[in-house]
C-alpha cells in the first residue's frame, strides 16, 4: 500500500531521533534527480521540526557508459564526489548527511566519514522504509552479533545441498548495519537488520552451493538452477551450472578484474520484519533488495572489494548472494541452523 506523508515524516523523525539529530545541528540531503520524491520531501519536513539546518546537494549522475544497470550498486567506479572538492567539503561541515543517492565503496565516503558526519543511506521505496522502521531491538541483535564474529576465529557454512566454505577470521573489523546513526563518524542504511566482517586474506575456501530460490544481487533474481562455486584462498575460482551461472559468468567477466571474485564481505540476516519473498513484488528499478540482505537466517554471501572495511581491495564489481536453507557456525556457536535464525543472547546490557 502507498505510504502517507503524514507516516513518512513520523518514520523519519523516528530515525533521526534514534540518530540523536539536535537543534541547530546541520543536516545535509545528498540527492540525484533519481532520488524518491516523498522520502526527500519527509525528510526536510522531519529534519526541520527537530530543529536543524537542512540543506539539499544534488549531484549528477555518473558511470552510465560502464555500469551495466541502473542499479546504482551495478557499478562501483567513480561516484558524484570523486573529484569534487566543494562537495566534500560542504558534507565534512555537515553533522549528518542523508544519502538518498547511494554513495558506497568509496575513497569520498571514507574521507566523510572520518571528519566526525554521520551518513545515512535511505533509498529504498517508502513503504519499505516504513515496514522495516529500525528500533533499539534491532541494534541489540546486532551487537551479538558482532561480539561473536569480533571473537571469532572462522566462520563455517554448511548446507544440505553441499555447501561447505570455511571462512578464516579476524584480520578485519565487523560492521553493524541496524538501520540509524547514532554515534560520530557512523555510517548506516535503513533499512537493514545484519552485521558482517570479511575473511582474511587469501584464506578462505571450500565449496558454495547455491539453490533454486536463492538471490543474486544486484541482479535481483531468484535463482531457476543450481550454482556450484569453488572458493580457493580467497577468490572463487569457477562458478559452474546451467543459465544462472552463464549469466553470472557473464556479467562477471565483463569487468576483467580478477578481483571482482574475492569473497567479500559475509554475515547472516537479523531482520524478522524482512521477508525473502518481497523482492518479487517490486519492478527491479524499484528497489535495492534490503529486505533480500536482511531477512532473518539468510547466510549474506558476497564477491569484490573490501575496502568498506579498511582493505586494499577495490573493484567495480560486487555481487551479493542472499542464501537460504544454510547452517552458519562462528567457532563452536551456530547462530543459524538450516535456515533459521537461533537466538544469541545480547552483547550488552547499555541502554541502546
Amino acid at each position: 500500500m502507498p505510504v502517507s506523508d503524514a507516516d513518512m515524516v513520523r518514520a523519519w523523525t523516528h530515525v533521526l531521533t534514534l540518530s540523536k539529530l539536535e537543534p541547530q545541528q546541520t543536516v545535509t540531503l545528498l540527492t540525484t534527480e533519481h532520488s524518491h520524491p516523498q522520502t526527500l520531501r519527509t525528510a526536510k519536513i522531519a529534519a526541520g521540526n527537530l530543529g536543524a539546518v537542512v540543506n539539499r546537494l544534488e549531484l549528477e549522475p555518473v558511470n552510465a557508459q560502464l555500469a551495466h544497470s541502473r542499479d546504482s550498486l551495478a557499478y562501483l567506479g567513480t561516484t558524484p564526489l570523486t573529484g569534487n572538492a566543494a562537495a566534500i567539503a560542504a558534507l565534512k561541515q555537515s553533522d549528518m548527511v542523508l544519502d538518498l543517492m547511494t554513495l558506497l565503496f568509496s575513497p569520498e565516503q571514507q574521507e566523510i566519514l572520518e571528519s566526525g558526519t554521520k551518513i545515512l543511506l535511505a533509498v529504498e521505496p517508502p513503504e519499505v522504509l516504513v515496514r522495516l522502521l529500525p528500533d533499539a531491538a534491532d541494534k541489540a541483535k546486532c551487537a551479538a552479533a558482532a561480539a561473536l564474529l569480533s571473537g571469532g576465529r572462522e566462520m563455517h557454512v554448511t548446507s544440505k545441498a553441499g555447501t561447505d566454505l570455511h571462512l578464516p577470521l579476524g584480520q578485519f573489523p565487523v560492521v553493524e548495519e541496524y538501520g540509524y546513526v547514532d554515534a560520530p563518524g557512523r555510517w548506516d542504511h535503513w533499512p537493514s537488520g545484519f552485521s558482517f566482517t570479511f575473511p582474511n586474506d587469501g584464506e578462505a575456501h571450500g565449496r558454495v552451493v547455491l539453490q533454486v530460490g536463492d538471490i543474486l544481487l544486484p541482479m535481483k533474481s531468484y535463482l531457476s538452477t543450481p550454482i556450484e562455486m569453488i572458493v580457493e584462498k580467497g577468490y572463487v575460482t569457477s562458478i559452474t551450472g546451467g543459465i544462472d551461472a552463464d549469466l553470472l559468468n557473464d556479467y562477471m567477466a565483463a569487468f576483467e578484474d580478477k578481483e571482482a571474485y574475492a569473497i567479500s564481505h559475509i554475515g547472516w540476516g537479523l531482520q524478522n520484519r524482512a521477508r525473502w519473498s518481497t523482492l518479487g513484488l517490486y519492478d527491479r528499478e524499484q528497489t535495492l533488495g534490503m529486505d533480500a540482505r536482511a531477512f532473518a537466517g539468510n547466510f549474506l554471501f558476497s564477491m569484490g572489494p573490501n575496502n568498506e572495511a579498511g582493505g586494499s581491495r577495490t573493484t567495480a564489481c560486487h555481487i551479493d548472494i542472499p542464501m537460504r536453507h544454510c547452517t552458519v557456525r562462528v567457532d563452536e556457536h551456530e547462530v543459524v541452523r538450516d535456515g533459521v535464525l537461533l537466538p544469541t543472547a545480547p552483547a550488552t546490557d547499555e541502554p541502546a
